[in-house]
């Protein structure tokens, strides 16, 4: 719970929101309550009613009318505001979540696929609901409770002590014990989920080689233990929020009776009559509606605080990479040098070891090797998105450990092998480059990269929509808009991360024999599997963390 409440300042923003779905909800309680029990009286005083057509029908009449509108305004109101405040919720979660992942890129080393999509999506939806389907109706039962105690103590005093304690134990015992009782299998149904889907993103990712090579039992068996672990899970879950919910129907019973009996007494007394007995016990009952969801509340706040214990551990993770207290500006230029750099995701078994090479500025460079070799670590140390263990990566004599990341990230650009082509127009998609490129950059940079001709026969060219990663682009076409994107940069460096995966061989050859050309005054490192054209100034290769 203690994770739960860590996210308080989020719900502190919504607190207008908040407090006006407890009224409505209070609201419509009370109406519900009111309903119930001034039929109660009023269909038994016109029962005992000796008075025939003297008996006054319709004040009762409208009261009940009333009250029936009351609660479906209510009702609708308190749907209308609820869901409003848990969409502004889960805007806010998702700000805030991403908020803390961006330091922390990249994240595959520390999470599993499956696992960081179970906490971004699973996780997430179990805490955007937690104030309408938990707190809320927790904290409407207990004001209800509280209430109708009130009543019974002007009314019928000798119900009160045990309805209110009865209540009580019906509305805050019975829930904090089944949060309780629940958190270990509520921990295990969120555990369980992210195996399971980690199972079958594996299976479907990975679908044509576990045909090939015969694993489709082993894939199978996977998730079958995966579904099976949730299933149990669940069970165990779903027993105690039965017996829960046979507890609190119990208490319920338990303040019926022991208001019946009461009333009883105080009508032999005199001291109420049949009517308003009648009235009163049907209040009871109608006081414990609240108490019905409060299990399945329960429930999912015993899911919610786990997943909150999970969102909360991603986002304390230590940052890859820290920045500097006091940043030091990066001279002009592109020369970049590694100083005789270690680096290993596992210090034990470095990628990088001793590894010291010099890029002059404007030099175009390659770097081959085959896979396993580190060539993508030394992009991503280029980046800063991880620092060496040992040794020094300099940008014109400064290192890069003394630089502000948001300068690094102007002086330095990125273009990786999946890099993405995004569901938006062509525009849109090159100005993530450079916000302020007009239309003639723009169509300069898709001249460069012999696109120009293809987007000027399109119906709307630069404003023409493109598929979800570019499918309505052949694969070279969705590669040079990424290059056009990555040219459109002020950066002194480029870093191009595999830039041709996904090509053929002639367009590969094409896209690599222009780079040198595109990059022309600016230090561009391409790391490559494929075959390196004599226009580049230098090929480097690397084997095992060294060059050759």
């Amino acid at each position: 719970m203690k994770a739960i409440l860590a996210f308080a300042p989020l719900l502190g923003r919504l607190k207008g929101p908040i407090l006006l779905t407890v009224l409505l909800s209070l609201v419509t309680l009370f109406a519900g309550i009111g309903l119930l029990g001034l039929s109660g009286w009023f269909l038994t005083a016109a029962a005992l009613s000796t008075l025939g057509s003297a008996f006054n029908i319709f004040a009762p009449s409208a009261g009940v009318r009333g009250l029936s509108f009351i609660r479906i305004l209510s009702r609708y109101g308190e749907k209308l505001s609820g869901h409003d405040m848990t969409l502004r919720l889960l805007s806010d979660l998702r700000a805030w979540l991403f908020a803390k992942l961006f330091p922390l890129v990249p994240l595959a080393r520390r999470y599993g696929r499956g696992d960081l999509v179970s906490r971004l999506l699973a996780d997430v939806e179990a805490l955007d609901t937690v104030f309408l389907v938990a707190l809320g109706p927790i904290s409407t039962a207990v004001l209800a409770g509280a209430a109708m105690t009130v009543v019974l103590a002007i009314f019928l005093p000798g119900a009160a002590l045990l309805y209110g304690l009865l209540v009580f134990a019906a509305v805050l015992l019975v829930p904090i014990g089944l949060v309780l009782a629940s958190r270990a299998a509520g921990a295990e149904v969120v555990a369980a989920g992210a195996a399971l889907r980690q199972a079958v993103l594996d299976g479907i990712d990975g679908h044509q080689d576990l045909v090939l090579f015969g694993a489709i039992d082993q894939a199978t068996n996977a998730a079958a233990t995966a579904s099976q672990q949730l299933s149990h899970a669940r069970r165990r879950l779903g027993l105690r929020a039965a017996l829960a919910a046979a507890l609190v129907q119990l208490l319920a019973g338990g303040a019926l009776i022991g208001t019946l009996l009461a009333g009883l007494a105080a009508r032999e007394a005199g001291a109420i009559d049949g009517p308003l007995l009648a009235g009163l016990l049907l209040a009871v009952i109608a006081s414990f509606e609240a108490s019905a969801m409060l299990v399945r509340s329960a429930t999912r706040l015993a899911g919610a605080a786990a997943a909150a214990d999970r969102l909360q551990a991603i986002a304390n993770t230590a940052p890859a990479v820290t920045e500097p207290a006091a940043p030091l500006p990066i001279p002009e230029g592109g020369e970049l040098r590694f100083e005789a750099v270690r680096f290993g995701y596992d210090p034990q078994h470095p990628v990088l070891d001793g590894l010291s090479f010099a890029v002059r500025t404007g030099e175009c460079l390659a770097i081959v090797g085959p896979s396993g070799a580190g060539k993508s670590t030394i992009a991503q140390l280029l980046l800063r998105l991880v620092d060496p263990d040992a040794g020094t990566v300099r940008l014109n004599g400064s290192d890069l450990r003394d630089a502000a990341g948001a300068e690094l990230r102007q002086r330095i650009v990125l273009m990786t092998q999946d890099a993405p082509v995004f569901l938006d127009s062509i525009r849109a998609n090159l100005s993530i480059g450079r916000a302020d490129a007009g239309d003639d950059e723009l169509w300069r940079v898709l001249d460069a990269v012999r696109l120009a001709q293809f987007v000027r026969g399109l119906p709307g060219q630069l404003d023409t929509l493109v598929g979800e990663a570019g499918r309505t682009l052949s694969a070279g076409q969705a590669r040079r808009i990424c290059l056009a994107r990555t040219l459109l940069s002020r950066a002194d460096v480029i870093v191009f991360d595999e830039p041709t995966s996904g090509l053929d061989a002639e367009t590969e050859a094409a896209f690599l024999a222009e780079l040198p050309e595109l990059t022309r005054g600016r230090t561009a490192i391409v790391i490559t599997h494929a075959v390196v054209p004599e226009t580049f100034d230098r090929v480097l290769e690397l084997r095992a963390g060294r060059l050759e």
